[in-house]
């Protein structure tokens, strides 16, 4: 049974990946590296701004323009205000579960202040936050997720990590807690081989927590 649960943002608590990914994929595509919602969302979800752009100037074979971060917010943030929700089921989830909780995401903090505001669910997370933007490392680095739980005070090995990316299993991994993979938009098959336990609903969430 877990004593603590650290909670990913996107895609775990907030619907934002669809509309993140396809900005990014229009923008990749703009660069001359055709790309679709469904390939940025297998090479790119889950992993922070800075990974992002270190494997696109990988790719092009130079930095990618100056403006691209920029860009991109600004495309996420008129799709989020247009579009975005909470994850189904998320809402009940957090109301049946009786533990310790924080947010530790890829996203920074003016991101996860929107997304969770314009979702109804920054009340239940405020003051309790953590962002890629931290730490060295983002996922699938360990850091955040020790970061978060050093700075609440979990146990690592009786957390649990709440995820959805093949990074964000694998972090949960390298920092020795417990990973729940919620498969949505990746293959379960693939969330389970980065070592992720997988759920498809999230009304089995607070059952798998109590195990």
């Amino acid at each position: 049974m877990a004593a603590s649960v650290i909670f990913d943002c996107d895609g775990v608590l907030v619907d934002s990946e669809p509309v993140g990914n396809r900005v990014l994929a229009e923008l990749i595509t703009e660069l001359g590296i055709p790309t679709t919602t469904e390939q940025s969302i297998a090479t790119y979800m889950g992993r922070s701004m800075a990974s992002c752009l270190a494997m696109l100037e990988e790719r092009l074979g130079e930095p990618p323009p100056a403006d691209f971060a920029d860009r991109y917010r600004a495309g996420v943030e008129a799709g989020w205000r247009a579009e975005l929700r909470p994850v189904p089921g998320i809402e009940a989830a957090l109301d049946a579960i009786d533990l310790p909780t924080c947010v530790a995401s890829s996203g920074d903090h003016d991101r996860m202040r929107l997304t969770l505001g314009l979702t109804g669910l920054w009340d239940r997370f405020a003051g309790r936050i953590f962002s890629a933007y931290e730490v060295e490392r983002g996922k699938p680095a360990p850091d955040l997720f020790l970061h978060a739980a050093d700075r609440m005070g979990f146990d690592p090995a009786s957390t649990a990590v709440v995820e959805d990316t093949v990074p964000g299993v694998t972090a949960g991994r390298a920092a020795g807690m417990r990973v729940l993979a919620f498969a949505r938009l990746v293959p379960a098959a693939d969330l389970a081989a980065a070592g992720g336990e997988v759920f498809d609903d999230m009304a089995d969430l607070p059952a798998l927590l109590a195990r």
